[in-house]
């Protein structure tokens, strides 16, 4: 089983490209001014034109608590593949994906398996985070994880991504404890808040590609 690898958090070429030659899946991009990731929808614009014509990176733009009319400026800037939305309720995601026409994936804090949803709600997919800390100006990117083992007794409802506290050095447990197909990575590629590393981000996509050829293995 191939597992798909996302980048998020992506505000530099050097990051960027880095994540298209370690054969990551998906380029995130945080339209959230209060994360030290964030960029505008110009500055992703720019970033994107530097890649190939046929690069397969999919693109995801995520937001938290937007405004339709966010989402619309945004669109008229760069083109997305994916909105991924923070703290957005289940009548605003239908509105937006009706408008937009692209899939969503739903942001879900997690602590403990009372956490986790039993169905898709106006979403195509949900991106389990581990909940923020008390007082957090932003809803993910703390570096934190909740405990992986919980996903093994769910029912997922549809697709799903792992994200929350990822690091090249703990990916493959966080795989083989939760049965993840997809990860998220951010912060665990980061050489400071916001300065995505180069290398940490091919040692991270190096790392899954071992977990999946050792569960193949095994």
């Amino acid at each position: 089983m191939r597992i798909a690898v996302k980048i998020c958090g992506l505000n530099d070429a050097a990051a960027l490209l880095a994540a298209l030659e370690a054969g990551a899946d998906y380029a995130g991009f945080v339209f959230y001014p209060p994360s030290p990731r964030a960029l505008t929808p110009i500055e992703a614009a720019r970033l994107l034109a530097l890649l190939p014509e046929a690069a397969p990176l999919r693109r995801v733009g995520l937001f938290v608590r937007p405004r339709l009319e966010e989402i619309a400026a945004t669109l008229e800037v760069v083109r997305l593949d994916i909105l991924q939305l923070y703290e957005t309720p289940a009548a605003l995601r239908a509105e937006i994906r009706d408008r937009f026409g692209l899939p969503v994936w739903q942001a879900v804090g997690v602590a403990d398996s009372a956490d986790l949803p039993s169905r898709l709600e106006a979403a195509d997919a949900l991106l389990l985070d581990a909940k923020p800390p008390p007082g957090a100006d932003r809803p993910g990117g703390h570096a934190r994880s909740f405990p992986w083992r919980i996903l093994r007794g769910w029912a997922p409802p549809g697709p799903w991504v792992l994200a929350g506290g990822l690091t090249p050095e703990n990916v493959a447990a966080a795989i083989a404890e939760s049965g993840a197909s997809s990860v998220d990575v951010s912060s665990g590629v980061e050489s400071a808040p916001g300065r995505k590393d180069p290398l940490l981000i091919h040692r991270f996509v190096e790392a899954v590609r071992r977990a999946e050829t050792e569960a193949g293995a095994s």
